[in-house]
């Protein structure tokens, strides 16, 4: 008896050192932060805001019913695809801080970071330079030639965000990015992670669905994504968004994450066409079929857009999904191909003019 108390004494206290340090790790930085009560009552009014979570135009499920964790887990465990790279990948290493063009620039980092030079402004999106999870074990990008850092950008005249998930909100880089950035677009909700982290409340401009924000010369309109949100354990506090992008000359959507939906349509005949769309093509799984794009819906939703050009990002960097690290873009590549698609493959950190649009070779084959 005096041994079982013991043996139970250990386990409670394993069991609280544990909730201790779970609470202590679920106070870091990375986890961002929580709206206070004026931000509260702007996500409630929200007509996107429904039973306490943000909500997808259409019924939407994260994960099929009959994937569960484990299930998952064990096809992650034993999954025999070439996820990643065997060798670093070859990036153009391209001096951001003294680029001169006489035309309109984009450069991608792979995944969903890219810059874009309009105007004589930057406007930098998703910016991740880090990892894609808070854990340092997980989440590690592929390894490439030269790794693009906050270091190597000038000052960003817009830096957008299309939702926290931590492959496309990474507070190490936002921390560096902040006292160089003089303006934040952000959706609804995510402006007190950036608050959080040291920006300014006056330099965001959070957005519902449809809102628009006229800055700089451009305009700048939040629209519908199918997907989700959430840094820690809830899901749906915070809202998920695409964009339209709109110049003098040019009209862009950028894309964030988002499954197949009548959305793309919607915003085509609304906004379109677009001269660019920037679509995510990759970490796609049968798993989770309605919060990602499988390349046939890719190509569909450029279609529905009315786009002029695709840059397929959402790949490149970080294995999350079960597939070989190729295989969106080869399948993306034939596609494009079969149904006369205009597709952009600018190599990692190489410069894309919008006017020429001139980069489609299959950099990843050689």
């Amino acid at each position: 008896m005096r041994v079982f108390k013991k043996m139970m004494l250990y386990f409670l206290v394993f069991i609280a050192v544990l909730a201790i340090v779970t609470y202590l790790f679920l106070q870091s930085a990375v986890f961002g932060g929580s709206p206070n009560e004026t931000q509260v009552k702007r996500i409630e009014a929200s007509p996107n805001y429904k039973d306490g979570s943000f909500q997808n135009l259409s019924p939407t499920t994260v994960s099929l019913p009959e994937s569960s964790f484990f299930k998952v887990l064990q096809e992650f465990i034993f999954n025999k695809e070439e996820t990643e790279p065997k060798q670093p990948i070859q990036v153009v290493k391209t001096d951001l801080k003294n680029l001169k063009s006489d035309e309109p620039l984009i450069i991608w980092f792979g995944h969903s970071s890219y810059l874009m030079l309009i105007d004589g402004k930057t406007i930098l999106v998703d910016p991740v330079f880090n990892r894609a999870s808070p854990i340092p074990l997980f989440g590690k990008p592929f390894k490439y030639s030269y790794d693009y850092s906050a270091a190597d950008f000038p000052e960003i005249d817009i830096l957008i965000i299309t939702h926290d998930h931590y492959d496309h909100l990474d507070e190490q880089t936002i921390q560096k990015l902040i006292p160089k950035t003089k303006n934040f677009i952000v959706p609804l909700g995510v402006e007190a992670h950036l608050i959080h982290w040291g920006a300014k409340t006056e330099a965001i401009k959070s957005l519902d669905w449809y809102d628009e924000a006229q800055l700089l010369d451009f305009k700048i309109t939040a629209t519908p994504a199918r997907h989700f949100s959430g840094r820690k354990f809830t899901r749906g506090n915070t809202l998920w968004s695409s964009f339209v992008f709109k110049s003098d000359k040019l009209n862009i959507y950028l894309g964030g994450d988002s499954g197949y939906d009548t959305h793309f349509k919607t915003i085509g005949d609304k906004y379109g066409p677009f001269d660019l769309a920037i679509l995510e093509c990759g970490q796609y799984g049968i798993n989770w079929p309605l919060i990602h794009m499988f390349p046939e819906q890719v190509a569909q939703a450029a279609a529905d857009l009315k786009t002029k050009q695709l840059l397929p990002v959402h790949w490149a960097k970080f294995s999350l999904a079960l597939h070989n690290w190729t295989e969106p873009i080869n399948k993306l590549t034939y596609i494009a191909k079969a149904q006369n698609l205009s597709l952009q493959t600018p190599r990692i950190g190489e410069p894309l003019s919008f006017f020429k649009m001139d980069k489609t070779i299959n950099w990843w084959k050689n």
